[in-house]
């Protein structure tokens, strides 16, 4: 497997339509004229992805406010992600791609570092998609703890 491709601003964001925690269907093309905040973490209930999904339920009111709506992806199953929801109060959509082809799509899944070694899996990744449903932001390799603060400043929310 080569490096994904990856997404820049401007670049149209992937379409997706995929089950969520709880059950449902969301679809990108749902949230259009909204600004989304799709973030890309590898595994629910690990230390790292708990202090990530956490950290944005945390600012969820101050990102609504400011007209973001956020969004988390992740290979993991619909149950297991209902019980990551369930376990940490995460007040977001959490959606199943099972087969990583969205993740793929987005640059998201793919050969990275990882302990000195290359291996193949979720690159832990944030997308800014506007309104018109066009990548705004691509941030790839983004560190789990800080991250969000990071975005917040970077969006002039803070």
């Amino acid at each position: 497997m080569t490096a994904p491709t990856r997404l820049s601003p401007g670049d149209p964001a992937p379409g997706f339509s995929l089950p969520t925690d709880t059950g449902g269907q969301l679809a990108l093309a749902d949230l259009r004229g909204r600004k989304v905040i799709l973030y890309a973490y590898p595994a629910a209930m690990t230390p790292g992805c708990t202090k990530q999904a956490c950290d944005f339920r945390d600012s969820l009111a101050s990102l609504q406010a400011a007209g973001y709506e956020v969004v988390g992806i992740s290979p993991d199953k619909p149950e297991k992600l209902a019980k990551f929801r369930d376990r940490d109060a995460i007040t977001f959509p959490l959606v199943a791609d099972t087969d990583k082809t969205v993740l793929t799509a987005y640059g998201a899944y793919g050969e990275k570092q990882m302990y000195g070694r290359t291996v193949t899996g979720v690159i832990r990744s944030t997308f800014v998609v506007d309104e018109e449903g066009r990548i705004e932001r691509a941030l790839y390799n983004v560190k789990a703890t800080g991250h969000v603060a990071k975005l917040r400043r970077d969006l002039g929310l803070d």
